[in-house]
């Protein structure tokens, strides 16, 4: 598997507010969201799979870059991600995990210690909620409802991977709209600027059914849906897959590094 594309980053000194988080994930103290913690550094969705299928799994990722913004690939069986959070411990240190046996969902686990396997491969993958400072400071809500969503659009497929894209929703002025547009627009590395603004039937994303984030209400009057790309599209990927076994956080519960966001801001 050639890695030479992923980017250069580089973590802070320890200790920070990202070590600090892991930390108190480790001990059980915090076990909720990850939405609001660690608020400036970057966050990012797991993939962890077998080794057999961690090539065609970084080509789907490659060839669907928006959706899957591979930041970090360990060895198999190396649970420590060097680059991104060094000392961290991926079996530990996440709130919550969801665990896939033959693509049927377990309950979910709040360490992956007993289940793991020296062939298991990580893959970090950017997130949206790296942003959500960013938005704060230009006064757009971040506390407000989102919604993961499956829509039509197409990804390309690669080996057993494949799929539609998955969206996170976000309901926002016109304003903020286009705020939030402009500036998540400068993270390439977390999904970048919206895909899609306005009707939702556009994508064929179904709110009847969101992935996450509760049922959806009727849109408030001065808010319009946007839609951004989403880290779920390669966990439901190899979910559709049907892997002898997969790993990911569960929804909303990202694994938080001790990158700054701000590194991965372009100009």
């Amino acid at each position: 598997m050639d890695l030479t594309g992923l980017p250069q980053l580089s973590a802070e000194p320890v200790p920070n507010e990202g070590q600090r988080v892991r930390s108190l994930i480790r001990q059980a103290t915090i076990t909720s969201t990850s939405r609001g913690q660690a608020m400036g550094f970057l966050q990012c969705n797991l993939a962890i799979l077998p080794k057999t299928h961690a090539d065609d799994f970084w080509l789907y990722c490659q060839r669907n870059a928006r959706a899957c913004p591979v930041l970090e690939v360990t060895q198999p069986g190396h649970t420590e991600p060097q680059r991104l959070a060094p000392g961290a411990d991926l079996r530990t240190d996440c709130a919550r995990y969801a665990v896939f046996l033959n693509g049927q969902r377990q309950a979910d686990r709040t360490d992956i210690v007993d289940v793991w396997r020296d062939d298991l491969v990580t893959f970090l993958i950017g997130s949206g909620i790296t942003f959500d400072e960013a938005f704060e400071q230009a006064g757009i809500p971040t506390h407000s409802e989102r919604w993961v969503v499956t829509t039509t659009l197409p990804t390309e497929p690669a080996g057993v991977f494949g799929g539609p894209m998955i969206a996170t929703m976000r309901w926002l002025s016109p304003a903020h709209a286009r705020l939030a547009s402009e500036i998540s627009a400068r993270f390439p590395l977390n999904h970048g600027a919206p895909i899609h603004m306005g009707d939702p039937a556009a994508i064929g994303a179904d709110l009847d059914n969101p992935l996450f984030g509760g049922p959806v209400p009727a849109l408030p009057d001065g808010k319009i849906p946007v839609f951004w790309a989403c880290g779920v599209t390669p966990q439901a990927a190899a979910e559709t897959a049907a892997l002898p076994l997969f790993i990911a956080h569960a929804p909303a519960h990202s694994f938080i590094t001790d990158v700054r966001a701000s590194r991965l801001m372009t100009v």
